[in-house]
């Protein structure tokens, strides 16, 4: 792509799209003949744009939309409303995996490759769709498929998701996949089967003791009035009674901690936000759940999103943030279209806006839209995205909390996090409390995928052990190993599953608890290609900033490559080098992503005693 600018001009299409976004600009690729009144045109025009790099996200994602690739022409009329370098904005265009800058076919099929996919036979639909339609990434009949990371969808493995640009773009959820289904869902992805409610994912629904989940499937999530007969705002009623601080206190001695992996204290977080002097104050909904196997949140946002937007509105009541913004996976059409209707309707009736509920408190929440980034998970890397640059994680201090996006004092907290806040200020911290253990309170929801007779979303208090996990799950009869956490968690051998489910007490066990990953594999799995897997995953999603991430995880899938059809004396030399990148990777990564990601191969190794 030639990154000067004017050498291309954008097709009328393209500029429709920029332009809803952006509204109309003064005055812009019009009347000007050579390139020196254009530019002129565009210092006088457009000042609606300026200083708003943040909407380059959303204007990739118009393009993207409309016309199925991002043209030269097109992030040249994109960049120049925004006053963004093109050559940053190619940067940033390049660094998501769901945006194209060559041409391709208007519709593209994502088939799921990942962990509980490749469980549950997706290497099967892929040589079939190569067998039957052609190789990946090749073009024919107006569509093209392509290997794909987790899509979120675990409890209905394999899956494929189908997208067609256009004005009015077309998505198309395929799972369970089989190649004939991929196929029409290409061809034609308004006439795809309609995707079963968000309950089907919950298989204890209507069962007692449920208090995230207790909504999914009984209201109607485009229903506000509905949210509202079944107990909706009344924990944002109580908050504006306890005041800012009182909500504080309240989640600080429930003791909720995240939700997300890192369980650090929710309410210490929001103290340390709302005592910044620094303002304004932002607050980010993390609903970007990339770690393969995780799809709790989707099930939460599908069937309850009006629970979400009461949760993002208190945090914002608590912190002194005005403004939230719901930073959600762009594998996930269904929530967006459900939380873009909630949204809308909360606002129309004063849940949202300038005066939320009449209590003089300003709050409203905007939706961005992920790209296909497994490292826009980590809370900085999220800042550098909803900014319009590339989401790579930023060196910490300073904390989010003191200087997160926009350079503001910033609460950043994931969805299940969130929702926990509404049963704390409906039962009281010292009733919430009473649930779960002294250090590892409330409920916690689990996302069991993977060689289970009932896979989906599970509700327990914390402390439950594995085996009662499984047991609900139905478990295989001849079980190999669990993965806890997902890729970037530990393996659990058959005689482990005991393992209270706290984070002390998988911790304790030498495991970790994580986003709530249960993923169950047989004898049938074959682990040194899950471990591959893993490898491939954390090597693509790599954000390359620093050199033992970018290294190291091209090393470890290397050394994995040479060990799949290895064992004993013949696997001793690569294993050693595992063992040193690993430790490398562990000491020296900027963020999570490669601090962790030797932690399964080191448990399969270990624990398992793989290559053995």
């Amino acid at each position: 792509m030639d990154l000067r600018f004017g050498d291309s001009k954008p097709t009328d299409e393209e500029r429709a799209a920029v332009d809803a976004l952006l509204g109309p600009p003064e005055s812009a690729w019009e009347g000007a003949d050579d390139r020196t009144d254009t530019d002129l045109r565009w210092a006088r025009g457009g000042r609606e744009a300026r200083e708003r790099r943040d909407l380059l996200l959303p204007g990739l994602h118009a393009l993207n939309d409309r016309v199925g690739w991002i043209s030269e022409g097109g992030l040249d009329y994109l960049c120049r409303r925004l006053t963004v370098p093109p050559a940053e904005g190619y940067g940033v265009a390049t660094f998501y995996a769901m945006f194209a800058v060559k041409p391709r076919p208007a519709t593209v099929v994502h088939v799921c490759t990942d962990l509980a996919c490749a469980a549950r036979g997706s290497a099967r639909v892929c040589a079939e769709l190569e067998r039957d339609v052609g190789p990946a990434g090749s073009a024919g009949s107006g569509a093209v498929w392509q290997p794909s990371p987790c899509l979120g969808l675990c409890e209905r493995a394999p899956a494929a998701l189908a997208i067609r640009a256009g004005e009015a773009p077309q998505t198309a959820v395929v799972a369970p996949a089989t190649a004939e289904a991929v196929a029409d869902a290409a061809s034609a992805p308004h006439e795809a089967a309609a995707e079963p409610p968000a309950v089907a994912a919950v298989p204890q629904a209507g069962a007692d003791g449920l208090v995230l989940l207790r909504r999914v499937g009984v209201v109607d999530p485009g229903s506000l009035d509905d949210y509202r007969a079944h107990g909706g705002f009344a924990a944002l009623r109580r908050a504006f009674a306890l005041g800012p601080a009182g909500v504080i206190r309240e989640v600080t001695e429930a003791g909720l901690v995240g939700r997300g992996g890192a369980a650090f204290p929710t309410g210490r977080k929001w103290s340390a936000t709302a005592q910044q002097p620094d303002h304004p104050h932002y607050l980010v909904c993390n609903a970007d759940e990339s770690e393969p196997g995780t799809f709790k949140d989707r099930v939460l946002m599908e069937g309850d999103p009006y629970a979400l937007i009461e949760a993002m509105t208190i945090a914002g009541y608590a912190t002194g943030a005005h403004r939230g913004y719901l930073y959600l996976r762009g594998e996930y059409p269904r929530a967006l279209r459900r939380l873009r209707t909630a949204i809308d309707r909360a606002r129309a009736r004063g849940f949202l806006g300038e005066d939320v509920m009449g209590q003089g408190f300003a709050f409203d929440i905007e939706i961005r839209r992920g790209a296909g980034a497994y490292i826009c998970g980590e809370e900085t890397a999220i800042f550098n995205s909803i900014e319009g640059r590339r989401g790579e994680p930023r060196s910490k201090p300073p904390f989010p909390v003191e200087k997160g996006l926009f350079g503001k004092p910033t609460a950043v907290n994931n969805v299940e996090t969130l929702v926990n806040v509404l049963p704390i200020l409906i039962e009281g911290a010292q009733a919430y409390a009473r649930t779960g253990t002294g250090t590892s309170t409330g409920t916690k929801l689990f996302c069991v995928s993977g060689t289970v007779a009932r896979p989906g979303v599970y509700e327990l208090p914390f402390g439950a052990t594995l085996r009662e996990l499984l047991e609900l799950a139905g478990p295989p009869a001849a079980l190999r190993a669990v993965l806890l956490g997902g890729a970037a968690g530990g393996f659990v051998r058959p005689d482990e599953l005991d393992v209270p489910l706290t984070f002390e007490g998988t911790r304790a066990a030498g495991t970790t608890l994580g986003s709530g990953v249960v993923l169950v594999l047989d004898e049938d799995v074959e682990l040194p290609r899950i471990l591959l897997r893993i490898a491939e995953f954390f090597r693509d999603e790599s954000c390359g900033q620093c050199v033992p991430c970018r290294v190291g995880t091209v090393r470890q899938e290397e050394a994995l490559h040479r060990l799949k059809d290895r064992k004993g004396a013949a696997a001793a030399g690569d294993i050693a080098l595992l063992r040193e990148v690993g430790q490398a990777m562990r000491d020296a990564s900027i963020c999570g992503l490669g601090q962790t990601a030797w932690n399964a191969v080191e448990s399969a190794i270990d624990r398992l005693g793989a290559f053995k």
